[in-house]
C-alpha cells in the first residue's frame, strides 16, 4: 500500500480548529508516534512548539513548574506534557488569569485524564481529544463516513460484483495497522518497528504513568493480550498465566490502557449500573502492534481463522472508535454476552438509541450471522436503530426479513464511503 502519510491530513482537524477557536486549553491526546506532533505543526504551522523530550527543558520544567509557564511563548504547542504532570496546575493558574481561547495545545502520549489527582485540575478550562492511529479512510484520503452514514440510516441493499482476484486486501491492512512509521515497510521490517516501540515504550515511557517493578513482566502481560484480544478479559486467568496476583495484573493492565496500548471495552446491559460489573472485552488498541506480538502474519489468513477473526473484531473496533472521533465523541461502545452464550461484537449506544455491529471474516453472510443482533434488538425495542454484520464480501445485502432492521455490509466501507 504506496500511502505517503505525512501529506494526509487527519480528519480531526477541524474538530480541533473548533476547540481552539473557544477554549484556553486543548490536549490533544494518543499513543505514541500515532502523528500528533504532526497534526499540531501542519494545524498551527506558526505557533511556538516545545518538546519535553528535550533533557534540558524536561529538568527546568521538573524543578520549577510555574516558572516554566510563566516563561513560555503565548500562544503554545507543549508536547509530551505527561512527563511533567504538575505542569498542568501551572497551566490552570495562568489560565485563570487570562482565559483567551486557544493559549495551550498540550500532547500527551499517556491518558491524563486517568493519572491520579490530575482529572479535575484543568477541568472547565480544558477540552480532550484524541487521535488514534490512521483509521483506514485516512490513508486512502477518504472522508471517513461510515459511522456518520450508519447513525443516520441502514445501508440500502445493493449487489455488487464479487472481487475479480478473489483475494482479499482485508489480512494486509490488519497486519499493517494505522501507526505511520510502519506502513510503508515491507512486512518484515514493519514487524521489527513494533517490537522496538513497544522495547522503547516500557523502557523509557511507562514510569510517566506508572510504578512498574518488573518491566518483562508488563511486557509478556502485553504479548498474552495480543494472544486474547477481541476476548472476554479474564483478570484471574492471566495472573495464573503469568505468575502474578490480581492486584499486580490489574494495576499493568491500566498502565497499557493509560499508553493507549489496550482497551477495555465494558459490557452492555439494559440497566446502565449492571454495565460497571459486567465483564470487559481487551482489546489491544492497534491491529499491526497485535499481529506482530501474536506472530500473526497476512498468509495465515485462511490456516489461523480462529486468531484472525479475534484481531479483525480488534481492527473494526478501532476503526469504529476513529471515527467516532471526528463524527461524535459522545458515542459509547460495549460488547454485549448473555447468560446463553448470544453475542454482539460491539453495541454502540447515543442516548437512549442503540447500534449493533457484528464481525465475520467470511465472504458471505448467513441468516444465522444476524441471531445476536436479533437478540440485541429484542432487549433494546423501540431504542434500535439497527443492526449490520460486517463481512469481507462486496455487496450490501439483507440479514433476515426488513423488519429485523439488520444488513449484511461490506468491512470495506470504512475506506471507500
Amino acid at each position: 500500500m504506496e500511502v505517503a502519510l505525512h501529506e494526509v491530513s487527519r480528519l480531526l482537524i477541524s474538530y480541533m480548529n473548533e476547540a481552539l477557536s473557544d477554549t484556553p486549553v486543548v490536549c490533544l491526546m494518543g499513543a505514541r508516534q500515532c502523528g500528533k506532533t504532526t497534526l499540531a505543526k501542519q494545524l498551527l504551522p506558526g505557533r511556538a512548539y516545545i518538546t519535553l523530550d528535550d533533557q534540558n527543558l524536561l529538568r527546568a520544567a521538573r524543578k520549577d513548574p510555574m516558572g516554566f509557564i510563566e516563561q513560555l511563548p503565548d500562544p503554545v504547542t507543549l508536547d509530551e506534557v505527561q512527563r511533567v504532570p504538575e505542569l498542568l496546575l501551572a497551566i490552570k493558574h495562568t489560565v485563570d488569569i487570562d482565559r483567551r481561547p486557544g493559549r495551550f495545545l498540550l500532547t500527551g502520549s499517556a491518558n491524563l485524564l486517568q493519572l491520579p489527582k490530575l482529572a479535575d485540575s484543568l477541568a472547565g478550562r480544558m477540552e480532550t481529544i484524541y487521535l488514534q492511529p490512521f483509521a483506514e479512510a485516512e490513508k486512502e484520503r477518504m472522508p471517513g463516513r461510515f459511522l456518520a452514514n450508519l447513525l443516520e440510516a441502514l445501508p440500502e441493499p445493493s449487489v455488487m460484483p464479487s472481487r475479480v482476484s478473489g483475494a482479499s486486501e482485508l489480512p494486509s491492512r490488519i497486519i499493517a495497522g494505522g501507526y505511520p512509521e510502519p506502513i510503508d515497510r515491507s512486512a518484515k521490517r514493519s514487524r521489527q518497528w513494533h517490537r522496538q516501540y513497544i522495547r522503547s515504550l516500557i523502557e523509557r515511557d511507562i514510569q510517566d504513568v506508572a510504578r512498574i517493578l518488573d518491566k518483562a513482566q508488563l511486557e509478556r502481560l502485553l504479548q498474552m493480550a495480543a494472544l486474547q484480544t477481541g476476548e472476554l478479559l479474564n483478570v484471574s486467568s492471566l495472573g495464573s498465566d503469568l505468575g502474578m496476583d490480581r492486584q499486580t495484573v490489574e494495576r499493568y493492565l491500566t498502565a497499557l490502557e493509560r499508553m493507549f496500548l489496550i482497551r477495555r471495552v465494558p459490557a452492555w446491559h439494559k440497566r446502565s449500573a449492571k454495565r460497571l460489573i459486567k465483564t470487559p472485552k481487551i482489546h489491544v488498541c492497534d491491529s499491526g502492534l497485535a499481529a506482530t506480538l501474536s506472530e500473526l502474519r497476512a498468509e495465515d489468513w485462511l490456516t489461523k481463522r480462529d486468531a484472525f477473526g479475534h484481531l479483525l473484531e480488534s481492527f473494526v473496533m478501532q476503526q469504529l472508535i476513529a471515527q467516532a472521533e471526528w463524527t461524535d465523541p459522545d458515542l459509547r461502545f460495549f460488547h454485549y454476552r448473555d447468560k446463553d452464550g448470544v453475542e454482539v461484537d460491539t453495541v454502540i449506544t447515543r442516548g437512549e438509541s442503540v447500534w449493533g455491529v457484528e464481525v465475520k471474516a467470511s465472504a458471505t453472510v448467513h441468516p444465522s450471522d444476524g441471531k445476536g443482533l436479533r437478540r440485541l434488538a429484542r432487549l433494546v425495542g423501540k431504542s434500535f436503530r439497527g443492526g449490520v454484520v460486517l463481512y469481507d464480501g462486496t455487496s450490501t445485502l439483507r440479514v433476515g426479513e426488513k423488519e429485523d432492521q439488520i444488513v449484511a455490509v461490506p468491512i470495506s466501507r470504512f475506506w471507500t464511503e
